[in-house]
């Protein structure tokens, strides 16, 4: 009997796409679903005449695989995860490969890697990035797991990723059990605060400096060949410029965001860990508000705000937008970063930030030339604590500072509504002060619950509670 290289759990859209890719490399692939008929489509169609052939059974599948049997489960994440995991362990050796390419959350990761290395099995939680089109022509591939199983794959894994500059993979060995996943996860909150932020300066130039969308179309075509060149904008550029009968295509459709719940698992592991990730937790909750679009319509009948007016320069202001968007995505990337460095400590991983970047650089929904400064700005300094640290970085927001501080006010001022833009504003000016009105707080704290504080004119570390009350 043949012997294939990979077995490929779920042909739905990601998964059946991956397949083709990992065929195109010169890999043989057997493929499985519960549903055969999903199969034996698949076969028919988008892969027929390929190294690609189906299983009718779990049983089946392990048998066709060299060894170490390598099986990738594109299937949703969470219970589904786990009962495949289950009917796969009765038919597997010692050294068998389970890999998990969906959205699972890291701790479920974590928790499968060592339940799997305890008997005798290897485990891969890894992130990929870049949709449809990236799982089929080169995705942004995040692995992490059982270190052993690094070796297996890597070969496969770097050949069907994105690449980037001298054909570097947007791939490599992310670290230890939900690293991966959790990499992953941050990417996604980042996606996120990225296309908030977009959504906002398309507010602003819409409902404040009256632009038509023609004009707007014009602007992120400009920015695309620019500084500010990403994936999100070009596809903001591109949907600006859809129309049907005439009528931009945006116009029609509902302002109510949809979200699958990584955005939610960031913020939820950035108060876990004490990250300060506020952008990126506005963004998620920006799209929890737009879902309540019955309630903002009887609101918008009942409050009141000041109608917008722009009295400026369109041309200078438009330039304000482009770079109070640039400082703003470097908040969001360095709140990201922070958020992984609180992780890894938390969690004991060894994440290499620079080799992040890079695996961002191509392949995923944040690729950007942005991402390209981010990976040198920790090449030169490997233990920066913050981008805004970095003299690159630092430059960029003293160059855009006038402009992000002139659009919050004149969006503010005129009512529109901007969370991640302001959140990213105060988050600077939260971290370039070097002192902030927490004293008070702590003193609070220590009045009504005894709770304690430091002082500045003794050794850090040291803590005292003052008896408030006067008698």
């Amino acid at each position: 009997m043949e012997l294939y290289n990979i077995a490929l759990i779920g042909t739905g859209v990601m998964g059946g796409n991956l397949g083709l890719n990992i065929e195109s490399k010169n890999y043989s692939v057997v493929v499985f679903d519960k549903d055969y008929s999903k199969v034996e489509k698949y076969l028919k169609e988008k892969a027929a005449g390929k190294k690609i052939t189906g299983a009718n059974t779990i049983k089946e599948l392990v048998e066709r695989l060299e060894k170490p049997r390598k099986i990738l489960m594109m299937v949703p994440a969470g219970k589904a995860v786990d009962e495949l995991i289950n009917e796969l362990i009765p038919f597997l050796d010692e050294g068998d490969i389970l890999i998990d390419g969906g959205n699972s959350h890291f701790p479920d990761t974590t928790r499968r890697t060592k339940f799997l290395e305890e008997k005798g099995f290897l485990y891969i939680g890894t992130g990929v990035s870049g949709g449809e089109e990236g799982a089929l022509k080169g995705p942004s591939i995040m692995p992490g797991g059982s270190v052993k199983a690094w070796e297996f794959v890597k070969p496969m894994f770097q050949s069907i990723s994105a690449k980037v500059e001298e054909n570097i993979p947007c791939c490599e060995w992310v670290g230890e059990n939900g690293a991966g996943h959790f990499v992953k996860m941050v990417h996604n909150g980042i996606e996120y605060g990225d296309m908030q932020l977009i959504c906002e300066v398309y507010q602003i130039m819409k409902d404040l400096v009256g632009l038509t969308y023609d004009e707007m179309y014009e602007v992120f075509k400009d920015w695309n060949e620019g500084e500010l060149q990403s994936y999100l904008i070009e596809i903001t550029r591109d949907i600006l410029n859809t129309k049907e009968n005439n009528v931009p295509l945006v116009e029609k459709i509902l302002d109510t965001a949809g979200q699958k719940g990584t955005g939610k698992w960031t913020v939820i592991a950035a108060l876990d860990t004490g990250a300060p990730l506020t952008l990126i937790s506005e963004s998620v909750f920006a799209r929890a508000l737009s879902a309540l679009k019955d309630e903002r319509v009887e609101a918008s009948k009942i409050l009141s705000g000041p109608k917008p007016v722009f009295n400026g320069d369109k041309r200078e202001f438009i330039n304000d937008l482009g770079k109070a968007l640039y400082a703003s995505k470097i908040i969001s990337y360095a709140q990201g970063y922070i958020l992984m460095r609180y992780a890894a400590n938390e969690y004991k991983w060894n994440l290499n930030y620079g080799g992040i970047a890079l695996m961002w650089r191509g392949g995923c929904i944040i690729r950007s030339v942005f991402l390209g400064k981010i990976k040198a700005a920790f090449d030169n300094n490997p233990n920066l604590t913050n981008l805004l640290l970095d003299p690159f970085f630092s430059e960029k927001i003293k160059e855009s500072q006038a402009s992000w501080r002139r659009v919050v006010s004149a969006a503010v001022s005129n009512g529109i509504w901007i969370p991640a833009l302001s959140s990213a504003l105060t988050y600077y000016d939260g971290y370039r002060n070097s002192r902030l009105p927490a004293n008070l707080l702590q003193a609070q704290r220590d009045y009504f619950g005894a709770h304690t504080y430091e002082r500045t004119d003794k050794p850090r570390g040291e803590f005292y509670h003052t008896n408030w009350i006067k008698k």
